[in-house]
């Protein structure tokens, strides 16, 4: 399969390129800079000079490909109403190039878009007043074009993507540790966070492409929920920091903004069962909390 993927060469993107490659596919790539195209390059793909804003190249990387995979989000995360407005523009143009096709078209979400407080399915609406209710227009854009015969799905990876080299949510978390020497976390930690192996989200995605369902909603969660506490304490035995709890409005200094204090402090665990059994997917790799005991994420930087 010749494959389109857009964010092919940041966090995750890589993994997922590895992974399709592997498997004997081609891949395309959306480059948004010379160092994007560079990466891509190295891991064997084709990269195309680009940006989500260029519609011009999202409908010529779709209309050449056999599959699309959407990945890259971004942009000013204090102005949800201009990422909501950046995703659906990309999620419709790379659509509309695969109308009347058949052809798969994935797109990605994330499970904070789930309510808070109960386990969530695949089957479960997202919540629209959540703090990642910004992904949900895309969501059902993607899902959309179900009904205009392309085997669209979505993947709604976990908070924590964990793996060599993080700079999401839990290397923040590990960085604002190291720079007010306490490990904290909101309340009593109880809150759970899904979490999932960079490497087996790939796998994820590659089976998504191959052979999910149109209309499939998909939850890349390999742990249901882990309580941010056990995370707080792992990161502050192996630093050798205190643990500490913190109230909300405390966590929004220490955590820098109101928003991150909010989604530290939210328990949205969900479970992946029905896209395990649906796509045969098996995770393999080292859970959350074996990744910070023997992983890279508490090493101490380099200077």
């Amino acid at each position: 399969m010749r494959v389109f993927v857009t964010g092919g060469s940041g966090l995750t993107g890589p993994a997922v390129v590895a992974e399709l490659l592997a498997a004997g596919h081609t891949v395309t790539g959306l480059a948004r800079s010379d160092a994007a195209a560079a990466r891509l390059k190295a891991l064997g793909a084709t990269p195309l000079r680009g940006s989500l804003e260029d519609l011009d190249s999202l409908r010529r990387g779709a209309g050449a490909a056999d599959g699309v995979l959407h990945m890259a989000f971004g942009g000013d995360f204090a102005d949800p109403e201009d990422l909501t407005r950046r995703d659906l523009t990309a999620i419709e143009t790379l659509g509309r190039a695969l109308e009347n096709t058949g052809k798969p078209f994935v797109s990605t979400s994330g499970t904070l878009v789930m309510p808070a407080g109960r386990l969530s399915t695949e089957k479960d609406e997202p919540d629209a007043d959540g703090p990642a209710a910004f992904r949900v227009p895309g969501e059902r854009a993607c899902l959309g074009f179900a009904a205009r015969q392309v085997r669209a799905s979505v993947v709604r990876l976990a908070p924590t993507v964990h793996g060599p080299k993080d700079h999401g949510f839990i290397g923040m978390l590990v960085a604002t540790a190291r720079r007010t020497g306490v490990s904290a976390y909101v309340g009593d930690g109880g809150n759970r966070w899904p979490a999932v192996h960079r490497r087996d989200a790939a796998v994820l995605f590659r089976l998504a492409l191959e052979k999910a369902p149109a209309g499939s909603v998909l939850h890349g969660v390999a742990e249901s929920g882990v309580p941010l506490r056990s995370v707080a304490e792992t990161i502050g035995r192996v630093l050798g920091l205190p643990t500490s709890s913190l109230t909300p409005d405390e966590a929004a200094a220490h955590f820098t903004s109101p928003f991150m204090a909010a989604v530290y402090g939210y328990d949205a665990p969900v479970s992946g069962a029905h896209t395990q059994e649906l796509l045969g997917w098996s995770p393999t790799h080292p859970s959350l909390l074996d990744d910070l005991e023997h992983g890279d994420y508490l090493t101490e930087p380099a200077a």
